[in-house]
């Protein structure tokens, strides 16, 4: 089975339980300061998560492109990836309704009709005498979760095969200190060419993770009190890469297209070739060309994405050299991941030549300190590493922190990333997540503060383009508690005058008073109301309109005020450059 084939098959599955199938999103999160990439298909969704109501419904199904570097260092093995493709469906609440199109589930459903799509022959046909699946142990506030294991057994599981994980393994949320969170079970397959053993033991590496399915069932109210949810949520995950593997008795997802395909034209570059850097290769050129090809025209930089993307494409070069290919080639592996996954996500086609353009760039760049850096690496490396030497690898010669810091774990010696931090700190803030790259938090901040500041930034986008004109679009946003920070086209720095219209524009509207309102509709009848939507390949069947009286209409699903007299006084701290062609704005509101 494809990659392509297993798509249609789990969309067509779940369609035909009453799910709506709804388009994958952006790569880069939108309103959401917590994580700097999409990490999972419920990450978009946060919002209904939450209780906002979902234009197509309350069962949703999609595949959703996602990024993560917290297993980064584990990337090289048989199944992690930072670039892969997850399935995902959703039950947004009502689970005591009686099924039906359109009606919620809960666990008995989600569980009996993921079992039902990896064996049945109409769909995986999967040996069931091959599954395995973990369960929330409970502790001394939230109990065990012995309502999956029964659903579990029931279905034929055996209960040697069902094994009962804490926190770690088998639970989910909240974002942060209180907020939606539950229980989760997770599937497993035996890979081994032994028959697989009675007994499921997670730790053997040979019982592949393919499919997650997490019950949103409480909500975290303090440090050890959790309430059941009005709104229960069922939110599962199957990563693609993985189950195709599985699927087609291979060890690992390199084996299976179009990795294969990516991978066999690293190796024909290579001079001495080795499985480990091929995939590490493969993986983050990948990954790197799907992040340039985001609508949001992320470059490589020293801050956030940009930082990310920069230690992708550096990582590989160094990988790169490691097995004789001394000649640029980022840019040829880049076109290779295009021609192979370009009719599935047109973006990277449509931007193939800023891809190509800014991978050349960087490698040049990169190329030029590389021997320099390795050669001063070498020098220091007589023993452990400060954090000063580590910021002058940094800072000089181009070497991301963790480049410097797995050179020298190869080498036995530690690195003092503290140092490195505080020396980091003198010259500029430190990104957020770039370190971490995990998906530590995935509900969005719907605080009374960032509500208003959303709805300050829809304001803020309108007076952009009625002062610079039509050709100004949203290329981005963060927005925190304290402030908002908006991305838009535009290709010169703003005049002071040219500020000042800005806010007086928008605190106008502020005084008005004018109303919020929410209307539901086709993408194609709010483009003849002309709304302003930047990211036209994530919208469905069914949007949700914002309009501010008549100064501003946007398609959004962010949190709004009811009026923009709640605001407060609009006051812009900071203008700057953001990428070529995009320009930065901060703002923040005051009593």
């Amino acid at each position: 089975m494809t990659t392509q084939e297993l798509k249609q098959k789990y969309l067509k599955f779940f369609e035909e339980k009453g799910h709506k199938i709804i388009p994958g999103a952006s790569l880069i999160p939108e309103n959401d300061p917590t994580v700097l990439f999409t990490t999972a298909g419920m990450h978009p969704l946060v919002p209904f998560l939450l209780g906002e109501k979902h234009p197509a419904g309350h069962r949703l199904v999609n595949v959703q492109k996602c990024i993560r570097t917290g297993d980064i260092e584990e990337v090289g093995d048989d199944v992690h990836l930072t670039f892969f493709e997850m399935l995902g469906n959703w039950s947004l609440g009502d689970p005591a309704a009686p099924d039906g199109i359109g009606a919620g589930y809960w666990k008995k459903e989600a569980i009996e009709w993921s079992f039902e799509f990896l064996t049945s022959k109409k769909w995986l046909g999967l040996d069931k005498n091959k599954l395995a699946v973990s369960c929330f142990a409970g502790d001394k506030n939230v109990p065990r979760d012995e309502e999956s294991a029964k659903i579990w057994l029931s279905l034929g599981i055996p209960k040697e095969r069902i094994i009962f994980l804490g926190r770690e393994e088998n639970w989910w949320g909240p974002a942060g200190k209180t907020g939606p969170c539950g229980p989760d079970t997770e599937m497993f397959y035996w890979s081994g060419t032994e028959p697989a053993p009675k007994k499921f033991n997670p730790s053997d590496s040979q019982w592949v993770e393919i499919w997650n399915d997490v019950f949103m069932q409480y909500n975290k109210v303090s440090e050890n009190k959790y309430e059941e949810l009005k709104q229960k949520n069922v939110d599962t995950g199957m990563g693609v890469e993985r189950t195709v593997a599985v699927l087609n008795n291979k060890k690992s997802v390199f084996e299976i297209e179009p990795l294969k395909s990516i991978i066999e034209e690293v190796k024909k570059l290579a001079n001495s070739y080795n499985e480990r850097s091929g995939r590490i290769i493969t993986d983050h050129l990948r990954a790197a060309t799907f992040i340039l090809g985001d609508e949001k025209g992320i470059i490589p930089s020293n801050v956030e994405q940009g930082y990310v993307l920069r230690r992708l494409i550096r990582r590989a070069i160094r990988y790169g050299k490691q097995i004789g290919i001394n000649k640029p080639f980022t840019h040829f592996i880049a076109q290779i991941v295009i021609k192979k996954m370009g009719k599935e996500y047109p973006e990277i086609v449509k931007n193939k030549d800023f891809i190509i353009e800014q991978l050349v760039q960087e490698e040049e760049r990169f190329n030029k300190t590389l021997k320099k850096g390795l050669k001063q690496f070498e020098k220091i490396a007589t023993k452990n590493i400060s954090g000063h030497d580590a910021f002058i690898l940094f800072s000089t010669y181009g070497f991301p922190l963790e480049m410097t810091v797995e050179m020298a774990k190869e080498k036995g010696l530690e690195v003092d990333i503290e140092g490195f931090e505080e020396e980091f700190k003198k010259h500029q803030e430190l990104s957020r997540t770039a370190t971490a790259g995990k998906f530590k938090s995935g509900l969005a901040d719907h605080s009374k503060e960032v509500t208003k500041l959303h709805t300050a930034t829809h304001l803020l986008l309108a007076a952009l383009r009625r002062v610079l004109g039509n050709h100004v679009f949203q290329k981005g946003s963060n927005i925190t508690a304290e402030r908002l920070r908006l991305d838009f086209s535009h290709p010169e720095k703003l005049t002071q005058e040219q500020i000042k219209k800005v806010e007086d524009l928008v605190n106008e509207q502020i005084k008005k008073n004018l109303p919020v309102k929410c209307e539901e509709m086709s993408p194609e009848e709010a483009k003849k109301q002309g709304a302003i939507g930047v990211f036209d390949s994530k919208y469905g069947d069914r949007v949700k309109v914002y309009s501010i009286g008549d100064f501003s209409k946007e398609i959004c699903s962010g949190p709004h005020v009811n009026s923009t007299g709640e605001l407060g006084h609009f006051r812009i701290i900071k203008e700057e450059s953001s990428s070529a062609g995009v320009r930065r704005i901060k703002a923040i509101l005051e009593e």
